[in-house]
């Protein structure tokens, strides 16, 4: 009797045609979807709903949302040189943590072959701010301001992305993503060949785990991600990142970003906020129509899941990721999740030269781009040059040439049907 209620405990059933199925308890279930974070100038975080992670020491998904949200100044540590005030002046739309269409600007050049990060001088010509492909929109003085030397032939943008659901993304096991890889390979013939890089992770010295935030991949985990972002774009240092770009016109002490009484900075928040949203929801009343799911089975039939994987099933609880740094939590864990992305980094034409954390060969590749959320941006691909969903369907060339040339095939119909299942993640 005690046998049978210990597993009353663990075990239930679902009604499936036919009879009753058992369902393991250890079985995938779906991650919450939803577009839930609401921004308001009262109260933030007030009326938001997450996935049931809670801040970092006991915070509330609501005050990680608020400093997510919060506008920083001088005072605080901005600048000398930096591209936005706050996390969601980038990553707001349609709620606080989506896309947006602010760009970021990067230049280089080539020296026999091979990506170089530029010296970009200042402060006319006097200080120079090394290594750095990073060219920053803003500056708290003239003499701070960043200009693209002439000698930088490599000029690019980069559309700001999505960090919704992002911390289902960090719970993905390396494996699962170097298996995708290597089934990628045997499916195409080779012609598609994802590639996978060990980065860095900031918070565990010495460690590198499979890197799958940017659209180079450079970064593995949210902690990190959340220090580089707000070194790079607001200009504020933390104990990740110790040290300022330059320090003309600076009146702050490094790191500026401190751990206060209780326990938490800054970064630690951003990365709670992430960890704790809600993955992109798809439009139940276009997705389910038939002419999107007619559309979602030509997405297969040509290729395009392929490299935007429909399904991905996230690590279970209590699993060490991001160099054994970050547990992976309940609420996060043996997750399915619907990105209709695989992480890893292609070459499909459209390269933008830029060499990051990867090694050389990764300068012409790039993020496969998560379609969840498509239906909320109207500029596509890594640098918004393309306006309409066909033309980034037909921009895609090199290792997506068999795909783009599938698509080309297909009638005026089938074409509609395909856009319609697109337009409605």
């Amino acid at each position: 009797m005690k046998m049978w209620k210990a597993l009353a405990l663990v075990l239930s059933f679902v009604i499936v045609p036919g009879g009753l199925a058992l369902l393991r308890s250890d079985a995938p279930t779906e991650a919450p979807t939803g577009y839930q974070t609401p921004t308001y100038s009262e109260d933030s975080g007030s009326k938001s709903i997450g996935n049931g992670l809670t801040g970092p020491n006991g915070e509330t998904f609501a005050s990680t949302q608020a400093v997510f949200e919060e506008t920083d100044g001088v005072d605080k540590g901005l600048g000398p040189i930096y591209n936005a005030q706050s996390c969601a002046a980038c990553h707001q739309n349609p709620v606080t943590g989506g896309a947006s269409q602010i760009t970021e600007f990067r230049v280089g050049h080539k020296r026999d072959g091979r990506f170089v990060n530029p010296t970009i001088m200042i402060n006319n010509g006097q200080t120079a701010v090394p290594n750095r492909s990073l060219v920053n929109d803003r500056a708290m003085c003239p003499e701070a301001q960043q200009l693209a030397p002439a000698s930088e032939d490599i000029r690019t943008f980069r559309m700001s992305l999505s960090t919704l659901g992002d911390g289902f993304i960090e719970a993905i096991p390396d494996s699962t993503l170097l298996k995708i890889a290597k089934q990628q390979r045997a499916l195409s013939n080779g012609r598609i060949t994802g590639q996978a890089i060990r980065v860095p992770v900031g918070e565990a010295p010495g460690k590198t785990a499979i890197g799958r935030f940017g659209w180079k991949d450079q970064h593995a985990s949210l902690l990190s991600f959340s220090a580089d972002a707000y070194l790079n774009e607001q200009g504020i240092t933390s104990r990740l990142q110790m040290v300022d770009s330059t320090s003309v016109c600076k009146t702050t002490t490094d790191p500026e970003d401190h751990v206060d009484a209780s326990g938490n900075s800054d970064i630690d928040r951003f990365a709670a906020f992430m960890r704790g949203t809600l993955a992109p929801p798809v439009d139940p009343k276009a997705f389910y129509t038939p002419k999107a799911q007619a559309g979602a089975q030509i997405f297969n039939q040509i290729g395009c899941a392929t490299c935007h994987v429909t399904s991905i099933t996230t690590a279970p609880e209590g699993t060490l990721v991001n160099g054994g740094a970050f547990a992976v939590p309940e609420a996060l864990a043996n997750k399915t999740i619907h990105p209709y992305s695989d992480f890893l980094l292609h070459d499909i034409g459209t390269g933008d030269g830029i060499q990051q954390n990867g090694p050389p060969e990764t300068a012409d590749k790039l993020r496969t781009a998560p379609l969840w959320g498509l239906r909320t941006r109207d500029r596509l691909m890594h640098d918004g040059l393309s306006a309409t969903r066909e033309n980034a369907i037909l921009r895609h060339s090199g290792e997506a040439s068999s795909v783009t040339r599938a698509y080309r095939q297909l009638n005026g119909t089938q074409k509609q049907q395909l856009l319609t299942f697109i337009n409605s993640l």
